[in-house]
């Protein structure tokens, strides 16, 4: 498996908490270049995507639970790793919690981020003709 993601797309795994099984999912997910229309379709797509929920004067964005859930799962893992481990992502949590969001918020803005950087790797890199996702999809 290890060896099919850095086939297909290397670069994934040089992110931070980025390893060959997130990897892995996050290709089976996205599937081939021009899948998703934007990046806003592939947050959407993964369930990361704010989802409007107002009460009287309350505006605020709510947790979208729809979507792929394995790929959910695997942005949440990174998001995990990069929140202990990346001195740039702590303090944009800290930021956002300083905004007034509550930690939750903060940790779906960042995953939402993640997902925006995901999409821009997979949309914008040359792929090898002779390996693509399918075939990482049946190896899994």
């Amino acid at each position: 498996m290890l060896g099919l993601v850095r086939e297909v797309a290397p670069e994934l795994l040089k992110l931070l908490g980025v390893g060959p099984i997130t990897a892995t999912q996050i290709l089976v997910s996205w599937s081939r270049p021009g899948r998703f229309r934007s990046e806003a379709a592939f947050a959407s797509f993964a369930g990361v995507s704010p989802i409007p929920a107002s009460s009287g004067f309350t505006n605020r964005p709510r947790l979208n639970r729809s979507g792929d859930r394995q790929l959910n799962r695997a942005l949440h893992t990174i998001s995990l790793i990069r929140m202990r481990l990346d001195p740039t992502t702590k303090a944009y949590v800290a930021r956002k919690v300083a905004e007034g969001k509550t930690s939750r918020d903060a940790q779906r803005c960042l995953k939402r981020a993640i997902c925006r950087r995901l999409f821009k790797i997979l949309e914008h890199s040359d792929r090898d003709a002779g390996v693509n996702s399918e075939n990482l999809a049946q190896a899994a």
